[in-house]
């Protein structure tokens, strides 16, 4: 090598780890065993990493066999003709409404609080009730707009937009878990009008596990459904969209259009294929953690907001005195710390059980500093039939 072609081989080469990666990552797993943000937080473990050296190395713009593996393994399993690996849930559920959506204007309807209406543009979930005074069927529409995906909450009218071309659902939301017979009774009225239905399905794993029914049975009043494998199950990353084999072709098309398409997939496919064998199973553990959660709290005299159906619970802690705030602060504070947002409570496969129990520990202190310093509970207020975000997140101060 020349010395001037040394020189620029110097400036490109780079070294991103660390001298004390090896100790880093294991402060940073016993961190992520004490986070109640997200169950997005989860990593890889060495095995997972293990299992995903062993995949093919195909391209996947072409063929890649791992790949191609996990997406006929999702079809099964969902019931559905077809799947297709996608980088996150986003690009699955917005590639999927993409290829409903053939000609505009459209609408798509949704519950007010859906990931793809709040975070891709607790209480009460969508009912037939609410589709059927929202949803538009008419085609007589002078509207002069250019493509766009107009998201319908339950909050506008039908006089205010265009025909409705997408029902899409969400299970679980907010950690709860969306009745099957409502989920059924959409559909019927749906199809009855032409009307396709799509399922953001991130955390369906949950719902299969809590509810003991197949995937198969859940989706099946589904067009589309988007699964992701890192919310819960632990993958680093990726998503599948699944749905009949037109459909999955045209979807494959706008992922390639979109900059989605992506080549040596199999160490995804692989880690998510390891996912679902051993994590999977591990969901019951959580949900039963997450129960241990609530009860704690309720028994401390925190107000639930939304119960551990799976696994998560927004709860608040006004009635002891306490903000968000002052308890994500002194939780920073332990020899070990713990990570909060605010009213929501996330537990997932990597959540130890002495944070559970270093967590109740700490709100009980914390109450006990309340009641000493002469704090009484309020009366509770008096309950509304309105919604209200239980969503609540904390600003530090």
């Amino acid at each position: 090598m020349s010395p001037s072609l040394a020189d620029i081989a110097n400036q490109v080469k780079v070294d991103i780890l660390s001298k004390s990666h090896v100790l880093d990552n294991a402060s940073k797993a016993n961190e992520i065993a004490r986070t109640f943000i997200s169950d997005t937080v989860t990593v890889p473990t060495l095995e997972m990493y293990a299992y995903a050296t062993l995949a093919t190395i195909g391209d996947d713009v072409y063929h890649d066999p791992s790949t191609m593996a996990l997406e006929a393994h999702m079809a099964q399993l969902t019931g559905k003709e077809a799947g297709l690996f996608m980088p996150s849930g986003t690009a699955s559920n917005q590639i999927a409404l993409r290829t409903h959506l053939k000609q505009p204007p459209y609408t798509v309807l949704c519950d007010h609080r859906a990931h793809i209406h709040k975070y891709e543009a607790g209480g009460h979930h969508l009912t037939l009730t609410d589709v059927e005074p929202n949803i538009i069927l008419e085609s007589d529409i002078h509207l002069q707009v250019s493509f766009s995906i107009i998201i319908f909450t339950l909050f506008l009218k039908p006089s205010s937009s265009a025909p409705t071309a997408v029902i899409s659902l969400e299970n679980t939301l907010n950690g709860t878990i969306f009745p099957q017979n409502d989920i059924i009774a959409i559909s019927d009225y749906a199809r009855s009008h032409g009307i396709k239905m799509h399922l953001d399905g991130a955390r369906i794993w949950h719902v299969a596990i809590e509810t003991q029914t197949p995937l198969k049975e859940l989706l099946a009043p589904f067009d589309t459904v988007s699964l992701c494998f890192s919310k819960g199950l632990g993958a680093p990353i990726g998503s599948c969209l699944v749905g009949p084999k037109e459909f999955i072709k045209k979807a494959r098309w706008f992922r390639k259009l979109f900059g989605g398409g992506m080549r040596q997939t199999g160490v995804l496919a692989a880690s998510a294929a390891y996912a679902l064998t051993h994590n999977f199973p591990q969901l019951e553990r959580v949900h039963a953690l997450t129960k241990k959660l609530e009860a704690g709290l309720k028994t401390i005299g925190a107000d639930i907001l939304s119960g551990a159906e799976t696994c998560m619970l927004f709860y608040d802690p006004s009635p002891l005195g306490l903000d968000y705030n002052e308890i994500a602060e002194r939780a920073s504070a332990l020899p070990s710390p713990l990570f909060l947002g605010g009213s929501r409570l996330v537990v997932h496969l990597q959540t130890s059980e002495a944070a559970i129990d270093d967590f109740l520990a700490l709100i009980t202190e914390l109450a006990e500093e309340k009641t000493r310093a002469g704090w009484i509970k309020p009366d509770a207020p008096v309950r509304t039939n309105g919604l209200k975000d239980i969503y609540v997140r904390r600003v530090p101060t």
